[in-house]
């Protein structure tokens, strides 16, 4: 998939989430808090993100054109109740203007504050990029993912830069709405395949390149 196809793509799949009435999004993040059970399994520690469009100014993985993800900040309640640790990252750049790896920051319930970019993050103090190494599950803001695991970011990099520090048995799971599974992405050589994806009226899925687990076809 060629560059200009790619924002084509993601153009197309913003404008879409735009669209999404507001009572279908909260039935979505409902629905999605129900399947993070099957998400986290066993997992203490956890990294997440608030839904960009979840409240206005919210953190979202990258930063970028604002498009309604699926879920709400609930999700972090929901999360903080499961697990000891919920991380949130912090996203920075270097003194060329370059997009840095994520940092980290713990949770605590009505401690979000003003960011970069318009957005809100978690308080001071910060953990290095290196703390994502710490996480059994990982959530991924994603605008796609294929069956194989390939990913579909807003173009800002900075999980593709982040996701390396990952746990080799970490969960990779992609937070994408039920008809953002798509066939086949293209991947580049920097994609770190997602293992999961959880959407809301299909909950978990595993991805491995074969049919999708509850034996739908793909959209």
């Amino acid at each position: 998939m060629t560059h200009p196809a790619k924002a084509l793509l993601r153009s197309q799949l913003l404008a879409a989430r735009r669209s999404v009435p507001d009572h279908v999004r909260q039935h979505e993040s409902e629905h999605l808090c129900a399947h993070l059970a099957d998400a986290l399994g066993e997992a203490t520690i956890v990294a997440a993100y608030v839904p960009i469009g979840g409240e206005p100014g919210s953190i979202g993985g990258e930063p970028g054109s604002i498009g309604g993800e699926p879920g709400s900040p609930a999700i972090l309640d929901t999360l903080a109740k499961r697990c000891a640790t919920v991380l949130l990252p912090v996203a920075r750049t270097g003194p060329d203007g370059e997009h840095l790896p994520l940092q980290w920051g713990r949770y605590v319930p009505g401690r979000l504050v003003a960011g970069r970019f318009g957005l809100r993050e978690p308080a001071e103090p910060w953990l290095p990029a290196s703390a994502l190494s710490d996480a059994q599950v990982v959530l991924v803001p994603a605008l796609a993912v294929d069956r194989r695991g390939v990913r579909l970011g807003r173009g800002g990099g900075f999980y593709d830069r982040s996701l390396p520090l990952c746990a080799p048995d970490a969960r990779l799971v992609a937070v994408v709405r039920d008809t953002e599974i798509l066939d086949r992405l293209d991947a580049e050589p920097h994609d770190v395949p997602m293992t999961h994806a959880l959407t809301p009226g299909r909950g978990l899925l595993a991805l491995d390149g074969g049919p999708l687990a509850d034996g739908g076809s793909s959209t």
